[in-house]
């Protein structure tokens, strides 16, 4: 009777404990996401999307650039990481599963998962930036894609993993080639996972600041291309957060509030789609 009293009491001990720390994260996270919105808000208007910034001192002025800036780089890391994501993944789930290549392949991505970013910052910057001699758009890029690649290539694996070996067998048995067989029925049920998985690499590096400080640097003016040194919301929020100016403290809020409901409304949609998936099956 006492040794079931104390589990009941352990076990309650533990669950209020439990109950205690989650009210406390949500708590933060609602204090941190309510003091951006607050905060940050007020700074979005028209201007802050059309107009360029201003010096310092200078009233008014956007972040126009930084915004285009943004997209492109995270659209062309995208573009590089996810192709190469697929087929890594492709290959560490249905040829990689017990051969030493496979597992040299996925301890590296797991390295480059939980790998520091200024890190890999740093060795853009020693293989792209010093060679050329200039910050480049394509630099940051590239740091982004490297970033992005572990996490769709182990999100892949697993993804196709998922799917029962019932249906790659009944696909080979019909005569159906293996890369059709990839490609037409085992892609296709872990599509949404996949998917999912690619959503949140992007959003793993809408908020990276560290990489493009060492790559992309920053501009206040409109790019004519990637190889020049471009725009960022993350560095112009880091820039303008540690200057002693109003103004740009109010464009950091702004340039903050966007970066937090984009990573926020990328996470959201990405659990939605993942959730109707597993109702679906």
């Amino acid at each position: 009777m006492n040794l079931l009293f104390r589990r009941k009491l352990l076990n309650s001990i533990v669950l209020t404990m439990s109950g205690m720390a989650a009210v406390a994260g949500l708590f933060m996270l609602a204090w941190i996401l309510g003091d951006v919105a607050w905060k940050g808000y007020s700074a979005i208007n028209w201007d802050f999307f059309t107009e360029l910034p201003t010096p310092a001192g200078v009233k008014g002025g956007g972040l126009a650039n930084a915004i285009v800036g943004t997209v492109l780089m995270t659209g062309t890391a995208a573009c590089f990481a996810v192709p190469f994501g697929m087929m890594s993944g492709t290959y560490l789930a249905e040829f990689g599963k017990n051969n030493i290549f496979g597992q040299v392949v996925r301890f590296i991505a797991d390295i480059l998962v939980s790998a520091p970013s200024i890190v890999i910052g740093v060795f853009v910057y020693l293989i792209l930036v010093k060679p050329m001699h200039n910050f480049s758009g394509w630099a940051g890029a590239c740091s982004l894609a490297i970033i992005m690649l572990p996490v769709v290539s182990r999100t892949t694996e697993e993804m196709l993993r998922l799917v029962p070996p019932e249906i790659r067998e009944a696909s080979l048995a019909l005569g159906s080639p293996y890369w059709k067989m990839t490609y037409k029925i085992i892609y296709r049920s872990a599509a949404s996972g996949i998917f999912t998985g690619v959503m949140l690499a992007v959003a793993r590096v809408a908020g990276e600041t560290a990489p493009l400080l060492f790559t992309a640097l920053n501009s206040p003016y409109w790019m004519h291309g990637m190889n020049e040194p471009m725009a960022n919301l993350t560095v112009i929020l880091f820039n303008y957060a540690m200057s002693p100016y109003d103004d740009w403290h109010k464009l950091a809020w702004g340039a903050a509030f966007i970066i937090t409901m984009t990573v926020l409304a990328v996470n959201v949609f990405t659990r939605i789609i993942l959730r109707a998936k597993r109702r679906g099956s």
